[in-house]
C-alpha cells in the first residue's frame, strides 16, 4: 500500500494534494490501494470525495519536524513500508528520519538539497540541467515531463484543432491567486473580441466573489470554482493564459495554445524554459511586472496567427502525453530499496 505525506491549505493551495491523487489513483488503476498522510483536517472531505482514507498527524503543516513522533507511530502501528512526499517543508533531519523507517520518494520541484530518499521524481521540463543522476546514485530516479502526473483525463487526448478564429479564451490561475491576476487580465483583455471567457478560480481565490459581481452583466464571461473537468474546459478553449504550474502540463497534453505567467519561485524554471523553448509564451513575473499588458500584447499575436498556434499546440502535445501519473505508479510499484 503506498501512503502519501501531503497537504494543501490557502497558503500553499491545491497543486501539491492534485497531483498526489493523480498518482494515487493511477496506483489505484494498477492494483495498488493508496492513503494519505495529513498534518491536518482540510484535505479529508476532498479525499473522502475521491475515495481515500487519511491518517490526521494534528500537526503545524509549515514544521514537519514537529510531526515525527506522531509519523513514527502511525508508520510502525500500520505497518507502513512506503511513503510518498510532497512537501516544500521538508528538512534533511526529517526525510533522513521518516528514510529510516520505511523507503521513501520525494517529489521535487526547487532542487534546494539533496534529498536522502530512495526514490526521487522531477518531472519539469528542465530536468536535465540538474544532473540526477550523477547526484543520486543509488536513487531510483523519475525525471522529465513523460512523469508530469496528471489525471486520466489527459491520457490520449488526440491533436487539438486549431480553429481559424479565436473565439474562446481560458483565464486560470491555480489554486489561489494572491496577486489579482486574473481580474487585471479580465481589465484589460478586449473582452468584445471573444464569444466566450471562461475564468476558473481556484478553491482559495480571495477574489472570486468580487470579479463574479463586477462582470455579472457581461453575457460572454463565465466563472467557474475549483472545477473537477478541467479538461472540458481546456478543450473547449482556442488560447488560454495559465500560471506556470502543473496546469501547463494539462495544457500541453491537451494541445491548448497558451500564455503562461509566474507567482512564486518554483514556477520560475517551468516558464523559462517553455518561453526559451519556443512552446509557451512568457507573460512575467506577477510579483513584479504588468503580467496583464504583456499578456493582452501576445493575444493579439495569437489571435491574428492560426499557424502560430498550430505550431505551438503541436510542440505542446509532443512533450506531454498525459500519461505521467501512470508512470510514476509504475515505478513506485517496484522495489525501491
Amino acid at each position: 500500500m503506498l501512503y502519501i505525506r501531503a497537504d494543501m491549505n490557502s497558503t500553499i493551495a491545491t497543486g501539491h494534494m492534485m497531483r498526489c491523487l493523480s498518482i494515487a489513483d493511477a496506483a489505484r488503476e494498477q492494483g495498488e490501494s493508496a492513503a494519505f498522510l495529513l498534518a491536518d483536517r482540510q484535505a479529508v472531505p476532498l479525499l473522502e470525495q475521491r475515495g481515500y482514507g487519511s491518517i490526521v498527524l494534528d500537526s503545524p503543516w509549515d514544521d514537519m519536524e514537529a510531526e515525527l513522533p506522531a509519523l513514527e507511530a502511525a508508520i510502525k502501528g500500520r505497518g507502513i513500508q512506503k511513503v510518498l512526499i510532497d512537501s516544500y517543508q521538508v528538512t534533511p533531519r526529517y526525510l533522513e528520519q521518516v528514510t529510516r523507517m520505511a523507503s521513501t520518494i520525494y517529489i521535487d520541484d526547487l532542487d534546494r538539497f539533496l534529498y536522502p530518499v530512495d526514490a526521487l521524481a522531477y518531472y519539469a521540463v528542465d530536468w536535465e540541467s540538474h544532473h540526477y543522476a550523477q547526484r543520486y546514485p543509488g536513487a531510483k530516479l523519475l525525471l522529465g515531463p513523460s512523469y508530469a502526473p496528471l489525471r486520466k483525463a489527459f491520457q490520449d487526448c488526440g491533436a487539438k484543432r486549431i480553429a481559424p478564429q479565436v473565439e474562446s479564451l481560458l483565464l486560470l490561475s491555480g489554486g489561489t491567486d494572491p496577486y489579482g491576476v486574473l481580474g487585471k487580465l479580465l481589465e484589460g483583455i478586449s473582452k468584445g473580441d471573444y464569444q466566450r471567457i471562461e475564468v476558473i478560480c481556484g478553491m482559495y481565490d480571495p477574489h472570486e466573489a468580487g470579479l463574479r459581481r463586477k462582470y455579472q452583466g457581461c453575457s460572454n464571461i463565465h466563472f467557474y470554482k475549483a472545477v473537477a473537468d478541467m479538461e472540458a474546459h481546456m478543450a473547449r478553449a482556442d488560447l488560454a493564459i495559465a500560471a506556470g504550474g502543473t496546469t501547463l502540463y494539462e495544457l500541453c497534453a491537451m494541445g491548448v495554445p497558451t500564455i503562461s505567467y509566474s507567482m512564486a519561485d518554483n514556477q520560475m524554471r517551468n516558464v523559462e524554459w517553455f518561453q526559451e523553448n519556443a512552446v509557451i509564451d512568457y507573460a512575467g513575473d506577477a510579483r513584479h511586472t504588468d503580467v496583464a499588458a504583456c499578456a493582452c500584447r501576445l493575444l493579439g499575436q495569437y489571435r491574428m496567427d492560426a499557424g502560430l498556434r498550430q505550431e505551438r499546440s503541436i510542440k505542446m502535445q509532443k512533450l506531454v502525453d498525459g500519461k505521467g501519473a501512470l508512470r510514476v505508479a509504475e515505478g513506485l510499484g517496484t522495489k525501491l530499496k
